[in-house]
């Protein structure tokens, strides 16, 4: 997966948007103001790309069991949040996968209203 692949699956989910709150690095896609996939623009253009996805709490520990590429969350709550190294031994449609299961995490704790507002965005 490359930067514009993250790019295009990202903005095609329902009320996506793209920020860089902290520095210009670091690349986030929010749902409903709400964080939900972290990346680093320097690690991808190094060959190391890595994304921070939320996950559930159950699910992160089998993951990080499983796979040597999901790890704690970088810079995040290590329950509810995972790195996830994509030149690992995690597959792409697993990546992809987690990143949808990310968002929903994040959709599904946002308000009543806040969803009313996504759901009205092109």
């Amino acid at each position: 997966m490359n930067i514009q692949d993250l790019y295009d699956f990202c903005l095609q989910m329902k009320g996506v948007t793209e920020h860089f709150p902290f520095d210009e690095d670091t690349l986030v896609f929010k749902v409903g103001g709400k964080m939900f996939c972290l990346a680093s623009l320097k690690e991808f253009e190094a060959g190391n790309p890595y994304l921070n996805l939320k996950c559930n709490p159950e699910k992160s520990e089998e993951l990080r069991a499983e796979f040597a590429g999901i790890a704690p969350g970088f810079h995040m709550s290590k329950t509810h949040w995972n790195s996830v190294k994509l030149n690992d031994d995690v597959p792409k449609k697993l990546v992809l996968e987690l990143i949808k299961h990310s968002y929903e995490l994040v959709y599904n704790g946002l308000t009543k209203k806040q969803k009313e507002l996504v759901a009205n965005t092109n």
